[in-house]
């Protein structure tokens, strides 16, 4: 995403100009921190919801697939608002968007119907897509060219504080709320009111989201004219695909697919995956607390890779951690007890840098083009709907659903493909 030449803000393919507005970073930290938590909820709405309308895993995925099939369809036509309006009033639009699905949990509760909790999700993760459109370029222009996958991996770590923070809360308040009598005793009038009474925890979670959701989004708007002399360069919805005839391109956006569908399958589990007997057996709210620990690893590692980054080859660290979380799921799947719990858990370390890395890494020397590529990157975190999906259907088909994990293993090995590939520089798009 670039600036007009000549403004006080600037980008040029294959320099190393950048928008020079420090006091901009805090807004985009604050960005990653709350679309990262939010998104994060979705590992405690999944078993909670599972229960609720007595779900086997296929099912229960829908909710990350309904969740991140926002981003196949938001991610191109959130990429051209934001290039028509501006990097600002794009994040407000963004924030409002949230706000609204947020809000759509009351009539999904009131009428305690599955589908309508899927289209909720659907809207909330809509202004996800667009806050993430307006975040990510502009945190890799907020600096030098050579420090940008060090400093999104620092942003990045923000997001993961959202994800350590959002789900310890919404297990406690959602998780904890559980009734002793489950849907699966119930039916007609009673079950209505059973799941009409047990989804008002996560109605006064989304409540208070939303009502933070409006102060920020008035917050941005009053500096919505912060940016002086922002301009994005023309192209269609069409054309912006052109970008994946470029092969490093290319292969990075379906490591983006893989790498958010395996991070999202493996989240979205870890509820399930540590109340079998084999592992911990635990119930529902104290497995619940485990799911920080996974994001928590990711925080650590974040902070850790934006030193580690700016020393190190981005490629050769990106094979390296794609090559230990293959690792750590052969660990879990071959052992039980702590062993297997932590090893799945330690995979958020693993993830830490690979979201940021792989960013850099495929939008490498597009430079006007960096909008478009952006919004291409948005499209390809609809693995995310996808690969969970996938993963549950495995677990269902096999009646195991610690073998299903296999299927994420897969993804980590075509990344750390991706990552030596990349250690090669790339010739600017221009």
């Amino acid at each position: 995403m670039a600036l007009a030449p000549g403004s006080a803000a600037q980008t040029g393919a294959g320099d190393d100009q950048h928008i020079d507005a420090p006091e901009l970073r805090a807004f985009v930290l604050a960005l990653f921190f709350i679309f990262g938590g939010i998104t994060s909820l979705n590992d405690v709405i999944i078993p909670k919801l599972k229960e609720l309308f007595t779900l086997n895993y296929t099912q229960a995925m829908l909710v990350q697939f309904c969740f991140f099939t926002a981003y196949a369809v938001i991610g191109i036509p959130g990429a051209q608002l934001v290039k028509k309006i501006g990097y600002m009033r794009g994040a407000v639009a963004g924030l409002l968007t949230m706000m609204v699905g947020c809000l759509m949990f009351i009539p999904a509760s009131q009428s305690a119907a599955y589908p309508l909790f899927l289209l909720a999700l659907f809207v909330l993760a809509s202004g996800v897509v667009i806050v993430q459109v307006v975040t990510n370029p502009l945190i890799s222009l907020l600096g030098p060219a050579r420090t940008a996958p060090s400093r999104l991996t620092f942003a990045q770590a923000f997001n993961s504080l959202g994800t350590v923070i959002f789900p310890k809360v919404g297990a406690v308040i959602i998780l904890g709320s559980l009734a002793t009598v489950t849907a699966a005793q119930l039916s007609g009038a009673e079950l209505d009111a059973y799941r009409v009474r047990e989804t008002q925890a996560v109605v006064n979670t989304y409540l208070g989201l939303a009502a933070a959701l409006a102060l920020v989004a008035g917050v941005v708007w009053l500096n919505r004219n912060r940016l002086k002399g922002e301009s994005h360069e023309a192209s269609s919805v069409r054309g912006s695909f052109d970008l994946l005839r470029r092969a490093r391109f290319g292969f990075g956006a379906l490591c983006i697919f893989l790498y958010v569908g395996a991070e999202v399958a493996i989240g979205s589990l870890i509820v399930n995956y540590m109340q079998q007997a084999h592992v911990l057996g635990v119930d529902s709210e104290t497995a619940g607390s485990y799911i920080p620990w996974y994001w928590g690893g990711a925080l650590v590692g974040r902070f850790i890779g934006s030193a580690v980054l700016a020393r190190i080859t981005p490629g050769k660290v990106l094979a390296g951690c794609s090559a230990a979380a293959i690792a750590l799921i052969l660990v879990s799947i071959s052992s039980t007890g702590a062993v297997a719990a932590w090893s799945l858990l330690a995979i958020g370390l693993a993830n830490s840098i690979m979201f940021p890395t792989i960013f850099t890494l495929a939008c490498e020397g597009l430079g006007r083009r960096a909008a478009d590529g952006s919004g291409i990157i948005n499209v390809a975190i609809f693995g995310g709907a996808v690969i969970p999906l996938m993963t549950g259907g495995l677990a269902d088909l096999t009646g195991n659903l610690t073998l299903s994990l296999l299927l994420p293993a897969v993804c980590y090995g075509v990344i750390a493909a991706f990552g030596w590939y990349a250690v090669r520089p790339v010739a600017p798009l221009d």
